[in-house]
This record gives structure tokens, sequence and C-alpha cells, in this order.
């Protein structure tokens, strides 16, 4: 769910000039899980902008004050997760949390770190969402251990189907502050790819496992 519409066309300028995203509709990617694709996206690139990433963590906060102001702890999804989870954590005055993709094998072999008590509200702070796998595990992980996981709220998501329907199983919201179509929308503004390539786009946003067959 893009809540702030302006906001997410001016993030989607953002990355494209940063190379945060690439788009190839032409010349695929291919991802680790096999997948062809003619999108790249590396939103740690916004790291090295102070000004954007600021923007971003802004915008965070506000969704977490207006929507879930009595949150508790902000949770980053590791590792992309983390940094901004810890410019919100900072804004908002509150605890910060990450989690690990599998608990650790040494140590106190802790998968949450930080700590998210039991019946704690907690926002998670996610940098990606695809088929949402990895942020199910977080949330996976949180609700484990009886915290109250509030949302996801990503820098930037795909809006694959399989995405919408995993979310959907766990009972927890999304907001994004923006997304595939509003990025692609934006692309063709700026001239990034031409309007001849929206098909093509379009079609792999429907059908990512089998494009471009």
């Amino acid at each position: 769910m893009i809540i702030d519409t302006a906001f997410a066309r001016e993030l989607a300028a953002h990355l494209l000039e940063i190379n945060a995203v690439i788009l190839r509709p032409n010349e695929p990617f291919t991802w680790a899980s096999g997948w062809n694709s003619p999108i790249y996206c590396d939103n740690r690139l916004t790291l090295h902008y102070p000004e954007i990433r600021n923007k971003i963590a802004k915008k965070f906060v506000e969704i977490i004050s207006e929507k879930f102001p009595d949150t508790e702890v902000i949770t980053g999804t590791a590792t992309a997760g983390i940094p901004h989870a810890a410019w919100v954590a900072d804004m908002l005055n509150k605890p910060m949390a990450y989690v690990r993709a599998k608990a650790k094998a040494y140590g106190m072999g802790n998968q949450i770190e930080g700590g998210v008590a039991k019946g704690q509200p907690t926002v998670v702070i996610e940098d990606l969402v695809s088929t949402g796998g990895s942020a199910i595990s977080v949330i996976n992980a949180l609700q484990f251990v009886g915290a109250d996981v509030q949302a996801i709220i990503s820098i930037f998501n795909y809006g694959f189907d399989k995405s919408v329907e995993n979310f959907e199983k766990v009972n927890v919201p999304v907001y994004n502050l923006t997304d595939y179509s509003t990025l692609v929308d934006v692309a063709v503004e700026k001239g990034f790819v031409t309007s001849d390539d929206l098909e093509h786009l379009a079609d792999w946003r429907n059908h990512p496992d089998t494009w471009p067959n």
C-alpha cells in the first residue's frame, strides 16, 4: 500500500537517478532465484546519499507516527533494513532491534538482536519486498517470541501477487514508500525507458517466474 503518491514518485526518481534501481527490459538480469528480470534493485546505494536517506527515514517516521503511534520498538531486517531502522528509532527516540536470517550458531544463539519483549508492539523496516519470503521469516521470528508485529514498511515493493498472498496469511499489513508500478511510470516520464517497453515490463510483473517466455 502506498500512502503518499507524490512522495512515491519523488523517491522513484531518486532511485533511478542514483542507479539504486536499473531497468533493462531488453537485457535482463538474472536473480539468485534463477528468474530473468528487467529490473535490478539495490537500495543500499541510498546509504551513500544523506539527503535521500534522510527523506526515507522521515517518511518512515511519518507513517509510524500516524498509523502506529503505540509502537514501542523499531525492528530492522538484516542486513539492508538495519541502518534505516536505526535512523528511524533515533528520530522517534525508541528502542531498536534487528532480526537475523537465522539464529547464530554460537554465543547466545540469538536471532533477534536488541530484543523485542512478549506483547511489545513493533514495526518492521524492510528495504525491499519481492515475494515477501524474507520479511515473513522476520515476522515469524518476532511472533514466536510473542511480539506484536504491527506492520512491515518497505522502501520498495515489486508488488507480486505471491507477496500479497503471503502477507495476508500472517495478517500483517504492508506499507511501501514506492513500488514497481510507480517506478515504471516515472521511468517512462524521465526517459529511462520508452513507452514501447511498457508491455514487456508489465508482463514480467505479472509472470516473473516464466518471463520472457
